[in-house]
């Protein structure tokens, strides 16, 4: 039964990972509910952060994986979800009255798409024959 899971979703990589990047632009554009910020919550908004680029990375990578060209890809996704995370920053700021653009974001973003290649990498060395 896992062969099956995991060859269906070998099969709708590339939908899964459209579908984390639509949900990762809905969420960073709502409005959320209005509370204290205090530092909890500063930490809390950051994993929230790496969380969702570390899944979208992966899901990108996972994608391609089975390409051919699959080396000289991974530097697209990357440097696609690096750009993507800087624009969706400074969309909330330019277009938002109730987000703004933010460093510690930026940097939590970066920090979940460095973890992804790591972590794909550590999983996947078998299959990849690095």
């Amino acid at each position: 039964m896992l062969k099956n899971i995991i060859s269906l979703l070998q099969d709708k990589a590339l939908y899964i990972a459209i579908l984390f990047t639509i949900t990762v632009a809905v969420l960073s554009f709502i409005k959320m509910p209005k509370e204290v910020v205090d530092v909890s919550s500063l930490d809390k908004l950051s994993l929230a952060h790496l969380i969702a680029y570390f899944f979208l990375t992966l899901a990108w990578l996972y994608s391609i994986m089975k390409q051919s060209d699959f080396r000289s890809k991974v530097k697209y996704v990357l440097l696609g979800c690096f750009i993507y995370g800087i624009i969706i920053e400074v969309l909330q700021g330019a277009i938002t009255s109730y987000r703004t653009a933010s460093y510690l974001d930026f940097l939590a973003n970066s920090t979940g798409i460095s973890l992804a290649i790591l972590a794909f990498y550590l999983f996947e060395k078998k299959n990849l024959s690095i």
